[in-house]
């Protein structure tokens, strides 16, 4: 029983919460999109709503999974967040999903978003034919990361650097590539 949970998550096959992740990933996005923000009052009620359901419907071990499942959620983004390179809220709303479909789900979802996530900000340097200058800026930020090492001086960097360079808001990555992810995975009606 222990290999089947790690395996899938018995939370992401019930599709109405996939249909629930999914609708609040889409108003995370158009927010995201709109402001640049993803706000605590829709991550937060996302979060806690995925531990209290999971406690519901699994009792205790299913509140470890969803617990889990938020670690995992977070600490994939908490990087990108400590140098500067993404917003809290971005960080939250994927722990938001991890609460609700647990590590693994959320693992796989993180991995397409991030794929999408890069042709994203590749289409938009494209677009705005600024691959030169978003190239060196590129370059930049891995030799920063490479030598400077303190996440409290590449988010002051990186800070400094933010005025000159294209922001994507990651909230339409995360909810394209994991609502990808759960249709292509069969758990959405």
């Amino acid at each position: 029983m222990f290999s089947d949970w790690i395996v899938s998550s018995p939370m992401a096959d019930h599709w109405g919460v996939c249909l629930l992740v999914s609708v609040v990933l889409i108003v995370a996005a158009v927010i995201d999109g709109c402001q640049l923000k993803v706000p605590n009052w829709l991550t937060f009620p996302l979060i806690i709503g995925g531990w209290t359901a999971s406690a519901v419907m699994y009792g205790w071990p299913g509140l470890g999974w969803s617990l889990a499942g938020t670690a995992v959620g977070l600490g994939l983004l908490l990087p990108a967040y400590a140098i500067g390179g993404m917003g809290a809220g971005d960080v939250k709303l994927l722990g938001g999903v991890g609460a609700w479909v647990w590590g693994t789900v959320t693992f796989y979802a993180f991995c397409l978003s991030a794929l999408v996530g890069g042709l994203i900000a590749l289409a938009m340097v494209v677009y705005a034919r600024k691959f030169r200058h978003h190239r060196a800026q590129f370059s930049a930020i891995l030799t920063e990361i490479f030598v400077v090492r303190d996440p409290s001086q590449l988010a002051v960097i990186a800070a400094e650097r933010k005025s000159r360079m294209m922001l994507l808001p990651y909230g339409i990555p995360i909810a394209l590539g994991t609502i990808a992810y759960l249709a292509c995975m069969g758990l959405m009606p």
